[in-house]
């Protein structure tokens, strides 16, 4: 497990595009942050991705609530967050062969991270991407190893999250070489 050793993460999901630029400027504002990420997501959500020490972070995110209020959809914040996760973000990983392949699916962009991240800790997997920018609002992401760590690692991400968070998960235990052709279309 590579962990960066106090880099947080920190993700805001707001409702409201104009909303989401006023927090994201509130939170650079507010503690020594770097911002990762912000854009427009499916359905006019917005997100703000945000990195730095855990207590930045923290800092930041509390400015950013405090500006979207009832615009707030999702907010989650990673301690030590998974290198895999940062580097599969919005972007594949390149693979040679899946093997064992799962797929968790949540409702909101933002838990897909949490997910992920979640999934990387738990066992010896290769995270292949996580996306945040996905029709219809949703994110996903996919991870690939030994039929007994893909299993470990899908689990983990379904117990991170609230039900209501979750669209699908699934495992395939012996995935058919096509398939590493069509993830991350």
């Amino acid at each position: 497990m590579t962990m960066l050793a106090n880099l947080a993460v920190g993700f805001l999901e707001t409702s409201s595009i104009a909303k989401g630029v006023e927090a994201a400027d509130a939170m650079c504002k507010m503690a020594s942050v770097k911002l990762a990420k912000a854009a427009v997501l499916a359905r006019g959500k917005y997100e703000v991705m945000i990195t730095g020490p855990v207590g930045e972070v923290e800092s930041s995110l509390r400015a950013g609530r405090e500006v979207l209020g009832k615009t707030l959809i999702d907010e989650v914040l990673i301690r030590n967050v998974h290198q895999a996760v940062v580097a599969a973000l919005d972007k594949r990983v390149p693979v040679d062969a899946l093997g064992a392949l799962g797929v968790v699916e949540t409702k909101d962009a933002v838990a897909a991270v949490k997910a992920a991240d979640a999934a990387a800790k738990a066992a010896s997997v290769r995270v292949i991407e996580v996306k945040t920018v996905v029709p219809g609002g949703k994110g996903y992401f996919t991870l690939c190893g030994e039929v007994g760590d893909v299993r470990t690692a899908v689990a983990a991400a379904v117990a991170s999250l609230d039900a209501a968070r979750l669209v699908s998960h699934v495992v395939i235990p012996q995935s058919d070489p096509q398939l590493l052709g069509a993830l991350g279309q």
